[in-house]
C-alpha cells in the first residue's frame, strides 16, 4: 500500500501489551518501526520500566474485554466491577488501591482541581507589555470616554453651518494639538484624521468630496473688497455631524468594555492602551515544574548499551508553556525514592508533572512517594489509551501550601494523551480560561457532546473499554488517522493536527470524532497520509 493512501489505522485494537515490543523487537534502522530516535525512557516498553509503562491488568489477550484499566495502585479484589466513575470529592489516599476512572470524567476532576487551586492566588496587576497571553482577573472598565473628545474621522475641513465656506488660512487643525480659535459662522479651516474638532463646527467635508476656488472680489460702497482668498464648495451633500467621531461613541467612563477571563490577546492590549491603563489586573500563571524520571535517560547523543535519549524533557516545557504556564525548572531525577520524596514535597510550584513511575514496577516510585507525603489521589488510572496509568494527586503542606501533581506515563504518545486527559484542563482552569475547545469543523454543532466535530476517514479500531486518542491530520474537512500512534512514538504527533477521541468500540467510516487541538498552529494537509503501526 502506499504511503500516501489514507488506511485505517488499526488492523487491530490498541492493546499496549506491556511486552509488545519486547517480545518481537525491529531493527532501530528500520523505518517501518517508527521509533524516532528521542524515544523516552519507556521506548522499549519493558515490563517493570521505571518509565511508567502501561502494563496490561490481565495477561488475557486484549480483545478478550479483560478490563486493562485497573490502577497500578493494586487489585481490589473485593471491589464491585469498575463503574468507570469518578472518584469522590476527597479523593483517595495515594497507599489504597484505586480504579481507573472514565476519560471524560478524568477531565473534569482535573477541571475541578484547577478550579480550587486558583482560589488561593491572588490577581496581578502586570504592564501592558508584560500581559500578551495572560488572562483579565477583573472586568476590564474604561477608564475614560472612548474617544474622550470629539474627532476627526477623515483629512479634510471643518466646516460650521451650510456653504459654501470662506477658507480660514491659518491654524490647521492637527492630531495632537490644541484647536486655535473656533472657526465663525460660514468658515472652514482644514482638519487631519483624529484632531479635535474644533468648537463650534458642525461636521468634517472630506478632501475628496470639495474643491476651493478663489474668492470672486468685488467693491462695496466705500472701495471696500467684498470677499478675499478662498471659498470651499461642497460637491457631495453634507450634513451635521458628518465624518466626527462624537465624545463617548464607543463608550463612556466606566462602561464594561471586556468580562473577566478573557485571553489578553493583542487586541485587548490596544483596547487597554486606549482606555487609560497602563498595567492590567490578570490572573497569575501557573508555575509548574517537570521531574523527568529514569536512570536510563541521556541528555545528549545516541542510545547506547542500554540508556535511551530523554524525549520528555525537552518536549515537556515549551508544551506546557504554550498552555500558558510558567515553567520553573525541568530537573532529571534517577530512580531515587528519596530524591524524588524531596522533590515532590519541596516543590514551590502550583502543579508538579513527573514522567514515568506511575505503575508497579520495582523501581516505579511514585505511588509509595505520594503515600507518604499524605496525597490525596484525585485519579488513579485512566480509561484511556495510551496513557492509561496516568494520575492526578493533591498535596498539601508544600512552601507554598496545597498543590497538584500529574504523574503521566514514560512512554512519550502516552505522555502526552496525560498532558491532554489531566494537566491542559487542570491549566486552564487555573488560569480561569475553562476547559480547552476541541477543534469542531466548519458548520457542524459546538456542543462539548461527543459525536458533534470531524468525520473521520476510515474505520478507526477502538479497545473495547477504553477511550483511544489517535493523532490525525485534517484533509477535506475529515480526520485521516496517522500510522505511527503506538505508545512509544511521537513520529505520528509530530505530523499531527491534533488527538482524535475515538469511543470504546471505536469508530466507523464518516462518523464524527471531537479533535483535541494541539497549543500551536498547524498547517493542515500539510503531510501524506500514513499506514497502521501500533508498537
Amino acid at each position: 500500500m502506499s504511503p500516501k493512501e489514507p488506511v485505517p489505522v488499526a488492523e487491530k485494537p490498541d492493546a499496549e501489551p506491556a511486552s509488545a515490543v519486547a517480545a518481537s523487537p525491529e531493527p532501530a534502522s528500520s523505518p517501518s518501526a517508527g521509533t524516532a530516535p528521542g524515544t523516552s525512557s519507556a521506548g522499549t516498553e519493558p515490563s517493570a520500566s521505571s518509565a511508567g509503562t502501561e502494563p496490561s491488568a490481565s495477561s488475557a489477550d486484549p480483545d478478550s474485554g479483560a478490563d486493562p484499566g485497573t490502577s497500578s495502585a493494586g487489585t481490589d479484589s473485593g471491589a464491585a466491577p469498575d463503574s468507570g466513575t469518578a472518584p469522590d470529592a476527597s479523593g483517595a489516599k495515594a497507599g489504597r488501591p484505586h480504579r481507573a476512572t472514565a476519560w471524560p470524567e478524568a477531565r473534569e476532576a482535573a477541571v475541578r482541581a484547577g478550579s480550587a487551586a486558583r482560589e488561593d492566588r491572588k490577581p496581578l496587576g502586570v504592564p501592558l507589555g508584560q500581559a500578551l497571553g495572560r488572562v483579565l482577573a477583573a472586568p476590564l472598565a474604561a477608564l475614560t470616554d472612548l474617544p474622550s473628545f470629539d474627532t476627526s474621522a477623515m483629512d479634510g475641513w471643518a466646516v460650521v453651518g451650510p456653504g459654501p465656506w470662506t477658507v480660514r488660512e491659518e491654524g490647521a487643525v492637527l492630531a495632537g494639538h490644541v484647536p486655535g480659535a473656533a472657526p465663525a459662522e460660514g468658515e472652514a479651516v482644514r482638519i487631519a484624521t483624529g484632531a479635535r474638532v474644533p468648537t463650534g463646527a458642525t461636521a468634517v467635508l472630506r478632501s475628496e468630496h470639495s474643491r476651493t476656488e478663489p474668492a470672486e472680489h468685488g467693491e462695496e460702497a466705500g472701495g471696500a473688497t467684498a470677499r478675499t482668498g478662498r471659498v470651499l464648495h461642497a460637491l457631495r451633500e453634507v450634513v451635521p455631524g458628518q465624518d466626527i467621531r462624537p465624545r463617548g461613541q464607543e463608550c463612556r467612563s466606566g462602561d464594561e468594555l471586556l468580562p473577566a477571563g478573557i485571553p489578553v490577546t493583542p487586541a485587548v492590549l490596544g483596547l487597554a492602551a486606549a482606555a487609560g491603563y497602563d498595567e492590567l489586573p490578570v490572573r497569575p500563571r501557573p508555575r509548574v515544574e517537570i521531574l523527568v524520571l529514569g536512570d536510563e535517560l541521556l541528555t545528549a547523543g545516541l542510545p547506547h548499551e542500554g540508556l535511551i535519549r530523554d524525549a520528555l524533557g525537552p518536549m515537556l516545557g515549551p508544551w506546557l508553556e504554550a498552555l500558558g504556564a510558567e515553567v520553573l525548572a525541568t530537573r532529571r531525577i534517577g530512580d531515587d525514592a528519596e530524591e524524588l520524596y524531596a522533590a515532590v514535597t519541596g516543590s514551590a510550584a502550583d502543579l508538579v508533572v513527573t514522567t514515568g513511575g506511575t505503575a508497579a514496577g520495582p523501581v516505579d516510585h511514585l505511588h509509595g512517594v505520594l503515600d507518604r507525603a499524605g496525597a490525596t489521589l484525585l485519579v488513579d488510572g485512566v480509561k484511556v489509551r495510551p496513557g492509561h496509568p496516568m494520575l492526578l494527586a493533591r498535596l498539601s503542606g508544600g512552601p507554598e501550601g496545597t498543590h497538584h501533581l500529574v504523574g503521566l506515563p514514560g512512554n512519550p504518545l502516552a505522555a502526552i494523551s496525560g498532558l491532554l486527559t489531566l494537566a491542559e484542563p487542570l491549566l486552564a482552569a487555573f488560569s480561569g480560561t475553562g476547559t480547552p475547545s476541541p477543534y469542531r469543523a466548519p458548520g457542524t454543532p459546538g456542543s462539548g457532546t461527543p459525536g458533534f466535530g470531524v468525520p473521520v476517514e476510515g474505520e478507526v479500531h477502538g479497545h473495547p473499554h477504553d477511550t483511544r486518542l489517535v493523532p490525525v491530520v485534517r484533509r477535506d474537512g475529515r480526520a485521516v488517522p496517522l500510522r505511527y500512534n503506538g505508545p512509544a512514538m511521537l513520529r505520528g504527533i509530530a505530523a499531527a493536527d491534533g488527538l482524535a477521541v475515538v469511543p470504546p468500540g471505536g469508530a466507523r467510516p464518516g462518523q464524527e470524532l471531537t479533535v483535541l487541538d494541539l497549543p500551536w498552529p498547524t498547517a493542515a494537509g500539510a503531510v501524506p497520509a500514513q499506514g497502521a503501526c501500533f508498537t
